[in-house]
């Protein structure tokens, strides 16, 4: 078998992606950064009139670039998500499980729904969605799982524990997945951020005192922007990362390794 050619190795050229929860944040930069790399590009998210928005600037752009409005921490909504899929495409090379969500406080002050709905936002709707679209993976015959986790579910962030509990079962849900499906040519990974500038990143910025103490834990001194996650997230679904598999990448500045 020959070496590919560095462009194709470092290229998502004629690639299939499915991103969830592509409109704002992580997912809206890792749609683009997947479409600048020559991927077709599936997303989808609750807000239809968000969702809309994002899909008509992007095709005013001439990508390929398709979506749909669902509820993906409900079953139907899965389901409609697959259904939309199926009819589009007869495989799938790269899905992205990105949608998520939080409810910071403390433990004892969650209701049962609150929690979950943290896990099946965040949780369940990856997993299920692995589940889901197995069949469309494995005909690829070359595809890639890449779930967004959080050095939350590695450390303690201040994050409240459902969410912390919710991201570090999805670094487990990818070592299970790398080794059950490395047989059906499915490589599993993921990306866990760190401090990153999107919505979810508001409770942080708007302390002053609390964002400088952030600040000072992280050695490179800043939050990251979308993407330069998405830039990671990316790389996991190259040729270039074709014997990468089980993996949890942190891209959190350092914050992770600097304990003193």
């Amino acid at each position: 078998m020959g070496v590919s050619k560095p462009e194709s190795r470092w290229s998502l050229n004629g690639k299939r992606a499915l991103i969830t929860g592509g409109t704002k944040g992580i997912g809206k930069a890792t749609v683009q950064e997947f479409l600048d790399l020559g991927a077709e590009v599936m997303t989808t998210a609750r807000n239809a009139e968000q969702l809309e928005a994002c899909l008509d600037n992007w095709c005013s752009q001439d990508y390929k670039v398709h979506g749909i409005a669902s509820d993906i921490s409900e079953h139907a909504g899965r389901i409609k998500l697959f259904e939309f899929a199926r009819e589009l495409w007869p495989a799938l090379d790269i899905l992205v499980n990105n949608a998520g969500t939080n409810n910071r406080k403390p433990t004892v002050e969650y209701s049962s729904e609150e929690i979950d709905k943290l896990f099946q936002t965040n949780l369940m709707s990856a997993y299920e969605l692995n589940r889901i679209f197995f069949p469309m993976l494995r005909d690829s015959q070359n595809a890639c799982i890449t779930n967004i986790a959080s050095i939350a579910g590695l450390n303690h962030l201040r994050s409240g524990s459902p969410y912390g509990m919710t991201k570090a079962a999805m670094i487990q849900m990818t070592r299970n997945l790398s080794v059950e499906w490395a047989e059906h040519g499915i490589r599993v990974n993921t990306v866990a951020p760190g401090f990153t500038e999107t919505p979810l990143a508001e409770f942080w910025q708007a302390n002053k005192d609390l964002l400088a103490e952030v600040h000072r834990r992280i050695p490179l001194n800043r939050f990251a922007k979308a993407e330069e996650i998405a830039s990671a997230i990316a790389f996991t679904a190259m040729p270039a990362s074709s014997y990468m598999t089980g993996q949890c990448i942190t891209v959190d500045g350092g914050l992770i390794v600097n304990v003193i």
